[in-house]
């Protein structure tokens, strides 16, 4: 079976379902339209919610990169005096 041919089938069925429901007066929600509108949202917010993630990783590396330079700049300046003294040594 085709794939439009089967979002097709599950449309129509959901509006069948609205429409009964609607008659019995539970709900007049239930419809493609209502059902596409709540799907586009909730990709949206899916979509947000990684971009918020996403930034929060990058604000972390960034911050995991600006220590990694921290430390090598501290300890550049801690053994380069040592190594340059063992240098004059084993002259």
């Amino acid at each position: 079976m085709n794939t439009q041919k089967l979002i097709n089938t599950a449309l129509n069925g959901l509006d069948a379902l609205g429409y009964r429901l609607d008659q019995f007066g539970i709900t007049g929600r239930l419809n493609r339209h209502n059902v596409a509108a709540f799907i586009m949202l909730e990709q949206k917010h899916l979509e947000g919610e990684w971009d918020s993630i996403q930034a929060r990783i990058d604000r972390r590396r960034s911050q995991l990169d600006g220590l990694r330079h921290t430390v090598e700049d501290r300890a550049s300046a801690v053994l380069g005096p040592i190594s340059e003294r063992f240098g004059k040594l084993s002259r």
